[in-house]
């Protein structure tokens, strides 16, 4: 069997457990070490917990929920409810009561799988009345049913199911950047075919090993890691908790490693604190230690056996992947939506000349743009519709083609270049459009700048606001003034008149998942940011390029 054909998820696990049944399948680190799941294991358990969820009355096409933070167990659900029939529904496991309400409700999920959770306490007001709690085996301060040992105590179902291809497997919602998050129904046939186009794409096989960590509520996770484990027969090892992340990382020593860019910028930092820049350059330059560096850093994080590094969900400064190329680890970046299951264009292999692209078309992708500038996509693995939203599916997919809202660009060799969304487009008082990708994307070529969002809806001039990164922290205000006010008048002289920035705002708040800045994706939540400074040219102190937001009027 290869991942060339129509296998569906399910029948790739019955490969392995038939082909490598005491091979190593997941690795989960607990309080007192590691536990190891074979692939029949895997599947055992899988079976078990579809006859534990049929005695207690559950039917196929039920919906389930999962919230929990990645582990094992997970994995083992997700299997199960396949087999099951059942309608996988994950959701982020930081996501608030409110959230997960809505998620819940929307979905009609009949029960939530409890795993993994840091602040549990407040999201337990998020589940009605009468959504079964299902416990995964972790410690929760929240009421459950049901355990996982009372699931699993009944035999496993004798068949070996395999839904039709056509049959919804998940409901996936977006992480909400724009409002309500929308629930992105998946099919079978459709995942199946984003986890084989991966594996062409890349080469993926059961020598690999990666590393579960980013929320497999995100459909990137459940495709790229998950799903290519699957087709691949590779091991996947899992995080315990923060403070034990790197050396958890070491144990399993990933080949594939995907990441967001605050990570890779946090792992950026920590190689500074204990190799300054100034040093680092010079040891870098001496080739009888250069290749000695390089390869201590890369063993640092875990990653001296990692062959495939991946970043997505968010834009990635370009200068930071050439500070990564310069230490033999080059980043692949990925474009893709919740819509098309994550699988769209990557830089693989990679390509230097191409950073600042996505890449191209994975195998068996389609790219083009349309007349307004609209990259659309087509391919197999692409969402069948936005549960109970027949008007956003039917404006969403149209002719075959996934409209997916992101304007872009193609060059000569079919590489992509995102330039923003359709709807990020904002009219300033001059009556003029202003696209605000592009100009945050010559911001963040700055090492200052972590996060960058520009605004000016209706003022006389957009404006930056700005993150500092951890790098700015070892410069003087009046230093990062100098610095940023350059960089400031080098942009606007490559802009229109009406796209130059009135200022950059250093905002005193890191943007987070917490103050609801950041979708669980990490992605900012523009239209928040231009209601909180629609006033933003008033309150401006004359004749400042760059303003701390203390400095702001009242």
């Amino acid at each position: 069997m290869t991942a060339s054909d129509r296998t569906l998820p399910l029948q790739m696990l019955y490969h392995w457990a038939e082909q490598q049944p005491e091979a190593i399948y997941l690795r989960q680190p607990r309080a007192d070490g590691w536990h190891d799941h074979s692939w029949s294991s895997v599947l055992e358990m899988a079976g078990r917990l579809v006859s534990g969820l049929s005695k207690l009355g559950f039917e196929p096409g039920d919906k389930i929920a999962l919230l929990s933070k990645n582990c094992a167990e997970w994995f083992i659900c997700d299997f199960a409810l396949q087999m099951g029939g059942y309608i996988s529904v994950p959701i982020y496991p930081t996501a608030g009561a409110e959230t997960v309400r809505y998620v819940l409700e929307h979905s009609e999920s009949k029960a939530v799988f409890i795993g993994k959770l840091d602040n549990p306490d407040t999201q337990e007001p998020g589940i009605p009345e009468g959504v079964m709690r299902l416990a995964m085996p972790y410690d929760t301060s929240m009421e459950t049913h049901h355990h996982w040992s009372s699931l699993l105590v009944q035999d496993p179902i004798a068949e070996k199911p395999v839904p039709e291809a056509g049959a919804l497997m998940s409901l996936v919602y977006t992480s909400g950047s724009t409002g309500k998050p929308k629930g992105v129904m998946i099919t079978h046939g459709a995942y199946a075919a984003a986890c084989r186009g991966i594996l062409e794409s890349t080469g993926l096989n059961k020598d690999d090993r990666a590393f579960s960590y980013l929320p497999l509520a995100h459909i990137t996770e459940r495709v790229y890691i998950l799903g290519s484990s699957l087709y691949a027969g590779a091991q996947v090892g899992f995080a315990h908790s923060l403070p034990t992340f790197v050396d958890n990382v070491k144990t399993i020593s990933p080949t594939v490693f995907i990441s967001v860019p605050r990570l890779w910028t946090n792992f950026r930092s920590g190689i500074l604190e204990k190799l300054p820049e100034a040093k680092l350059k010079l040891l870098l330059r001496i080739p009888l230690l250069s290749g000695l560096v390089k390869k201590k850093i890369q063993a640092g994080l875990g990653l001296d056996k990692a062959r495939i590094l991946g970043c997505g969900s968010a834009p990635i400064s370009p200068w930071l992947l050439r500070w990564y190329e310069k230490l033999d680890m080059p980043i692949t970046e990925a474009w893709g939506m919740t819509e098309n299951l994550a699988y769209s264009t990557l830089n693989y292999p990679f390509r230097s000349d191409k950073v600042g692209t996505v890449g191209r078309a994975g195998v068996g992708v389609e790219i083009r743009i349309s007349d307004e500038g609209e990259i659309l996509c087509r391919c197999e693995g692409m969402m069948s519709g936005y549960y109970k939203d027949e008007e956003a599916t039917q404006a969403t997919l149209r002719d075959g083609w996934l409209h997916t809202g992101d304007r872009g660009k193609l060059d000569d060799e079919g590489f992509l270049s995102i330039t923003g969304r359709l709807k990020d487009a904002f009219k300033t008082a001059k009556g003029k459009y202003v696209l605000p990708v592009p100009i945050e994307a010559m911001l963040i070529e700055s090492s200052l700048v972590e996060q960058v969002c520009v605004v000016g809806s209706g003022q006389a001039q957009p404006m930056a606001l700005v993150q500092l990164s951890e790098h700015a922290a070892t410069q003087s205000k009046e230093q990062l003034a100098g610095e940023l006010s350059a960089s400031l008048g080098h942009i606007n002289s490559q802009l229109e008149s009406h796209q130059r920035l009135g200022g950059i705002l250093l905002i005193d708040e890191p943007w987070t998942v917490e103050n609801d800045i950041l979708t669980p994706t990490l992605k900012i939540k523009r239209h928040l940011l231009e209601q909180a400074y629609a006033d933003l040219d008033e309150r401006w102190p004359k004749g400042q390029a760059v303003v701390w937001e203390t400095e702001l009027a009242k």
